[in-house]
C-alpha cells in the first residue's frame, strides 16, 4: 500500500504550564476527505497549525509521504502543498479580494511591477468556482461570509496537495456551502486530500470518509464514517451523553409577562426600514433571515453602533436617546458581534482585561487606578460559570481555541449587568457540548429577567431555543412566527419572499 500523504505521530504542544496536544496521532490518505472532531479546547486548531507550519511542536513528528519533514514556517508548509483555510478570518482588510488570493505569489515575484491585469483576471476565474464576487474589492467592504469565501479561494491558487478547511462553512449561506461541497468532492476526485473541522455533523456524514475525534488535546479514535452515527462522534467528542441540546422553552404557566424593550419604527434609510417588534421578560427572540438581510445592521441601529434616522427605541417604557454603543451599554443593552475576531474581543489583552473592559468604571477606585485584584476576581467567576478552558485569567484571549474566546467574548457583556441582550450568531464556530451549554445559559438569563435578542443562521438553533422569530427580508419584517408556527418551512418562505410572491400573484 501507498504510504500515506501526511502522518502525525507522538505530537505534543505545550503554550507554558498549558498543554494543547499530548501525544497525539493522525493519518490522512491520499483522495479522502477526513473529518477532524471535538469540542473546543480539544486541540484541533493547534494540530492544524502545526502541520501548517504557524505553530512549532514541543514534541512529535510529521511525514509526508512516508518522510520526515520539518515545517519551519506557512512558506514552508506551501511548497510542500498544504494550505490551510483558519477558522478565523486571516485577510489583509485595505487589500483587494484579488490582492489576497494571490499574496503569496505577491510575495515570491522577482520583477519590480505588478501585472494587476492578469492578476484579476486569474483570480476572478478562480473566485467564479465559489461565487459571484468582484476580485477588484477591497476585503473591507465585504460581509463576513464572502470573505470566508475569499479564504477559501485564496487557498485554491497555492496548487495544495493537503487541504485543511477548519470549520469553513460557519459563515456562508446554504447556497454558498453547497457550492462549496461540490469544490471538495471535485478536489477529492482529483486526488487531493482534505482534512476538514466541523461541528456540523450533517457535513461530516455527507462530505468525509474517516473521522477521527479528539478529546482533551488527546487522540481518541479513528472510525470509517460509514461504520459509525452522528451520536456516537458526539459522545466520543464530549466523554458523556449530550441529553438535550436546547433547554426547555417557556412553558403553559410562563407566559411572558412585563415589556423590556420595545423598538418602534427604525430605520437607517438604507440597509434597515420600519423595524418594529418587542421583547418581554422571560422569552427569548430570534431574529431569522438570509445572510445580508439586514439583521445585524438592526442590531447594530439598536445600540448605536449604527445611526438610525427614525424610530424609536423604548426601554421599561422610556424613550432612549442612543447615539453611540457607550449610551447602549449605560442604558442597560449590550451586542454581541457576529465577528469574533474583529470587534468581539482583545486578542493580544488578557482574558481579565477582556472580561472587565465594559466594566472598567466599577472596577476602578477614586484615584483612577483599577482594582486588579477586583478585575481577576470577576474574570475568575464568568470564566466559571461558562466554563472557560484556560491556564488562567492573566493568558492573553489569543492562546484560547474558537469556542473559549466566544465564551469571553458572551462573559464581557454579562460583566455590566445588561438588562437585555443582542447577540449575534452567538454559537458560531462552537461545539456542540458548549453549544448546549450557551443555550442553557440565556434561558438562564432570560429567566431571571435578563431580554435576550438571538440573531442565528442555524435553523435548528433558531427554531429550538427561541420562543418567537422575527423574519426579515431586504431590511424590513417579512412576518412573525409565535411557538405554534414555528417550522423551517415557514420561516424559509418569509426570509425568501415566497409568501410575498404568491401573494402578489393572487393579487394579480
Amino acid at each position: 500500500m501507498a504510504e500515506p500523504v501526511l502522518t502525525i505521530h507522538g505530537m505534543t504542544k505545550h503554550f507554558g504550564a498549558v498543554k494543547a496536544l499530548t501525544d497525539v496521532n493522525f493519518t490522512l490518505e491520499r483522495g479522502e476527505v477526513h473529518a477532524l472532531c471535538g469540542e473546543n479546547g480539544a486541540g484541533k486548531s493547534t494540530l492544524m497549525n502545526i502541520i501548517a507550519g504557524v505553530l512549532q511542536p514541543t514534541e512529535g513528528e510529521i511525514r509526508v509521504d512516508g518522510k520526515p519533514v520539518r515545517i519551519a514556517s506557512p512558506a514552508a508548509a506551501q511548497s510542500l502543498g498544504i494550505g490551510l483555510v483558519h477558522q478565523e478570518i486571516a485577510l489583509c482588510p485595505d487589500a483587494t479580494v484579488a490582492e489576497n488570493m494571490f499574496m503569496a505569489a505577491i510575495n515570491r515575484r522577482r520583477t519590480p511591477f505588478m501585472n494587476y491585469r492578469a492578476l484579476e483576471r486569474d483570480a476572478q476565474a478562480v473566485m467564479n468556482r465559489l461565487a459571484a464576487i468582484d476580485v477588484r474589492q477591497k476585503v473591507a467592504d465585504l460581509p463576513i461570509s464572502s470573505q470566508q469565501l475569499v479564504e477559501i479561494a485564496k487557498a485554491l491558487t497555492l496548487d495544495c496537495r493537503v487541504l485543511i478547511l477548519d470549520e469553513p462553512t460557519a459563515a456562508l449561506t446554504e447556497t454558498e456551502a453547497q457550492q462549496l461541497f461540490s469544490i471538495i468532492r471535485d478536489l477529492k476526485a482529483n486526488g487531493i486530500s482534505i482534512i476538514y473541522i466541523s461541528h456540523r455533523m450533517a457535513e461530516i456524514f455527507s462530505l468525509c470518509d474517516r473521522v477521527t475525534v479528539f478529546r482533551d488535546g488527546r487522540y481518541v479514535c479513528t472510525d470509517n464514517v460509514a461504520d459509525v452515527t452522528a451520536d456516537d462522534v458526539v459522545r466520543r467528542m464530549v466523554g458523556r451523553e449530550i441529553t438535550q441540546l436546547y433547554p426547555d422553552k417557556l412553558g403553559a404557566g410562563e407566559e411572558p409577562s412585563e415589556m423590556i424593550l420595545e423598538v418602534d419604527g427604525i430605520s437607517d434609510g438604507a440597509r434597515f426600514h420600519d423595524i418594529s417588534f418587542d421583547l418581554h421578560k422571560g422569552e427569548i427572540l430570534g431574529i431569522g433571515g438570509l445572510i445580508g438581510s439586514g439583521r445585524t445592521e438592526i442590531a447594530e441601529g439598536i445600540c448605536g453602533l449604527r445611526a438610525h434616522t427614525s424610530g424609536e427605541v423604548r426601554l421599561h417604557g422610556k424613550s432612549q436617546a442612543i447615539r453611540a454603543y457607550a449610551d447602549a451599554v449605560k442604558t442597560g443593552i449590550v451586542y454581541l458581534s457576529e465577528d469574533r475576531k474583529g470587534s468581539g474581543i482583545f486578542l493580544e489583552m488578557s482574558i481579565a482585561q477582556n472580561i472587565s473592559v465594559l466594566n472598567l468604571k466599577a472596577l476602578t477606585n477614586h484615584a483612577g487606578l483599577l482594582n486588579g485584584r477586583a478585575e481577576a476576581a470577576l474574570a475568575e467567576d464568568f470564566a466559571r460559570r461558562l466554563a472557560v478552558r484556560m491556564g488562567g485569567v492573566e493568558a492573553p484571549v489569543k492562546s484560547l481555541s474558537g469556542g473559549n474566546q466566544q465564551k469571553v467574548a458572551i462573559a464581557k457583556q454579562l460583566a455590566v449587568n445588561p438588562k437585555v441582550i443582542l447577540m449575534d450568531e452567538p454559537t458560531r464556530g462552537i461545539d456542540v457540548g458548549a453549544k448546549a451549554e450557551i443555550h442553557r445559559l440565556l434561558r438562564d438569563l432570560a429567566r431571571a429577567g435578563i431580554g435576550i435578542v438571538v440573531i442565528s443562521s442555524e435553523m435548528p438553533e433558531l427554531l429550538g431555543l427561541c420562543d418567537r422569530v422575527m423574519v426579515v427580508r431586504e431590511g424590513r419584517m417579512a412576518g412573525e412566527l409565535g411557538p405554534e408556527d414555528m417550522t423551517e418551512e415557514a420561516v424559509i418562505r418569509l426570509a425568501s419572499g415566497v409568501n410575498a410572491a404568491r401573494t402578489a400573484d393572487h393579487a394579480a
